[in-house]
């Protein structure tokens, strides 16, 4: 049959990205506590293509995924892009996937088990200029609570408090367990969530975030500090959104580590 994709283009422009997106797939990623969880990821797979080319072959990014599907591990997605690149003759190659991962989490005081869910995501990159380079982050989302140190402060009766997420986004380094992230995230907050509480949990949960109020700014200096102790990661940022329950805005704040922006 005739391959149009294969065709000389000359029309003499480069395209820096072509792929496909929003693509939707069951995936196997590792798990500390049962060693491989199912889970379902949203990807978006790309490579260049050089001017000569009239279009690449979608169907082989597919193709490719679904080869790596059974083991996400970490360095597993870096050789993905490295295929896509080699057998679509790319000089790079380009992914990002996101995902829930799930973690089975006892309530404080009952200790009765539920499934809390943080969206995390990989991205990634293969080849560039240099030929061999390549770039990989990961991502993870944590919901937390927060209460307002102002609030408490100036108020008579309690204090109001918020939902809040936190995203700690890591340049890799050595290997390192999900979980880890999210314990420092839950740890540096006012309180963690829970999927399931009973009264006596909510009572641990609402005293314990009242004793521990944070700022979002709070929030993100604390994870900082707790993540550049791990001495592990070249770059990493922090950051956090609050959803404010007494405002119709949220509160925001962000910081980074590594690169030209540490070294001033």
């Amino acid at each position: 049959m005739t391959d149009v994709q294969n065709q000389r283009d000359t029309r003499d422009v480069p395209l820096t990205k072509v792929g496909v997106k929003g693509l939707e797939y069951p995936i196997k990623v590792l798990d500390r506590a049962n060693q491989v969880q199912n889970t379902a990821a949203k990807v978006d797979l790309f490579a260049d293509l050089p001017r000569y080319f009239k279009g690449t072959h979608m169907s082989r990014f597919i193709e490719i995924f679904h080869r790596y599907r059974h083991d996400f591990s970490m360095p597993r997605f870096l050789d993905m892009l490295g295929c896509i690149r080699s057998e679509l003759h790319a000089e790079s190659a380009f992914g990002a996937m996101s995902f829930l991962y799930f973690i089975e989490k006892e309530a404080p005081v009952s200790h009765l088990p539920g499934m809390m869910s943080y969206k995390c995501r990989y991205q990634g990159r293969v080849g560039g200029e240099k030929g061999g380079s390549h770039h990989f982050t990961v991502a993870v989302s944590v919901p937390v609570t927060t209460v307002c140190p102002c609030s408490k402060a100036i108020s008579d009766r309690g204090a109001h408090n918020q939902r809040g997420e936190v995203t700690v986004e890591v340049e890799l380094g050595p290997f390192f367990w999900i979980e880890d992230i999210i314990a420092i995230v839950e740890k540096s907050a006012s309180s963690p969530l829970y999927s399931l509480l009973k009264r006596e949990d909510e009572k641990f949960i609402t005293e314990l975030a009242y004793d521990n109020p944070k700022f979002v700014e709070d929030l993100v200096r604390d994870v900082y500090i707790e993540i550049k102790k791990l001495d592990v990661f070249p770059k990493f940022s922090v950051e956090a959104e609050n959803f404010e329950s007494i405002h119709n805005h949220s509160a925001y704040a962000c910081t980074e580590f590594g690169g030209a922006d540490e070294a001033n």
